[in-house]
């Protein structure tokens, strides 16, 4: 599929651990979390729930700041064989420092290290959105929003909710957000993946977020998508992930260009993707095989995407020359 330059908005660092690099920092710790993997050596899980607990198994032996150094590196050296230039990515800090900020610094700074490494090293750019789990509740995700308020900038770009979405109120989390937008930071929140279009709506009406995590069962409720239009509102898609687990039965029932055909703005991510066995590569090939786009289409979303990234005005025009076609 096309070679065009690329940019992921929507990336979980934890998900994006191939297996082999978890099972190898397994064994080189002497843990035992085969329970994690298949018969394959891919991660193990069958519904939302099962892929819930795997996901929190495998980060489990991620527990250093030099094991999510290596991670990063990891994760960035297939982002650059993916074509993508600039990631945004999740970070939890219930998994790195179990939310105490001083141990959360000592974390980021290693996670920093590696990606100027990388940038140096394959051309690729990371920032990072501080994240809140959702199904730890919201007094947890008040120690999140502390991290990132504490270390907001020119890395730390962005702040998040993720988890299980069935699980609470999104109103719970709205003294989280309030912190992080008075730090500065940007917001997003996962949305309308399980809940529907009113866990979107909660979404825009509680947290007051620029972009939304997913966001696709908004199709359900024109008024709603009249809304996302009207208010700018972006949607970091996974079609891939929503697939894989279920949410759309296949790729020809996605509704991702609905969505785009009624004007909303939609970006393409892979979300966590050794776990849904998937890569950009694949995500565009499979758009190009379902929907018939082409080279115009993705750099569109892409487009959009620099638009809609949570950066530096600097970075933003960067990305945004690189991805402007050449005369060639």
């Amino acid at each position: 599929m096309t070679d065009l330059n690329r940019i992921e908005l929507h990336l979980h660092l934890e998900g994006a651990a191939p297996p082999s690099f978890i099972g190898g920092l397994a064994k080189e710790k002497k843990v035992d979390i085969a329970r994690a993997f298949d018969v394959q050596g891919g991660y193990a899980f069958g519904d939302f729930a099962q892929f819930l607990k795997v996901y929190e198994v495998a980060t489990s032996v991620l527990s250093t700041p030099e094991d999510y150094y290596r991670l990063t590196l990891a994760v960035l050296e297939e982002q650059a064989e993916q074509g993508i230039l600039y990631t945004e990515t999740f970070l939890a800090p219930d998994f790195c420092g179990k939310g105490d900020v001083s141990a959360w610094r000592e974390y980021l700074a290693a996670m920093q290290e590696a990606a100027d490494q990388a940038e140096a090293q394959f051309g690729t750019i990371l920032r990072g959105i501080v994240t809140a789990v959702r199904h730890f509740g919201p007094d947890q995700a008040k120690d999140t929003a502390l991290c990132a308020a504490e270390t907001a900038g020119d890395w730390i770009v962005g702040f998040g909710l993720a988890g299980d979405e069935r699980m609470g109120q999104k109103r719970d989390f709205a003294w989280s957000f309030d912190l992080a937008r008075e730090a500065g930071l940007r917001l997003t929140a996962h949305a309308g993946e399980w809940g529907g279009p009113a866990s979107v709506r909660d979404a825009l009406d509680h947290l007051r977020v620029e972009r939304i995590g997913h966001g696709v069962q908004a199709i359900d409720d024109p008024a709603l998508v009249e809304r996302l239009v009207e208010d700018g509102i972006t949607l970091e898609v996974c079609p891939g992930s929503n697939v894989a687990l279920g949410v759309y039965g296949a790729w020809n029932g996605h509704p991702i260009q609905k969505l785009r055909d009624a004007g909303v703005k939609v970006t393409v991510s892979t979300d966590d993707p050794p776990f849904f066995h998937t890569s950009m590569t694949d995500e565009y090939d499979h758009l190009a095989e379902t929907f018939g786009w082409q080279d115009d289409d993705f750099r569109a979303i892409n487009m959009t995407a620099a638009q809609s990234a949570f950066c530096d005005a600097v970075t933003r025009e960067r990305l945004i020359k690189k991805l402007e076609p050449t005369d060639d």
